[in-house]
């Protein structure tokens, strides 16, 4: 039997405008101008983008531009709680 989450959270992608710098390993993109990447469970918005800066930060990714969020389709269930998931890295020459 399968077991259904019912949730308060939306489902968001969010592109983030920054600089890379030390990455752990788990991602690869060169030093320098990026797009990040993440899809988002989230309450709104907000939170989505808070999410996104703080997990930016925390792995290596300076957020020092323009921030996208969109509501979009969830590509995994959701859990308990708010959580981002499927980070990528996009670079491009400044």
């Amino acid at each position: 039997m399968t077991r259904r989450i019912q949730t308060s959270l939306s489902h968001f992608t969010v592109l983030a405008d920054g600089v890379v710098g030390e990455l752990p390993e788990r991602w690869k993109c060169r030093r320098g101008p990026a797009w990040m990447a993440m899809k988002a469970w989230a309450l709104d918005a907000g939170e989505a983008e808070h999410m996104t800066r703080l997990i930016a930060q925390h792995i290596g990714f300076a957020v020092t531009g323009e921030v996208l969020v969109y509501e979009t389709e969830p590509q995994v269930a959701p859990q308990e709680s708010p959580h981002g998931y499927d980070i990528q890295f996009t670079p491009y020459d400044g």
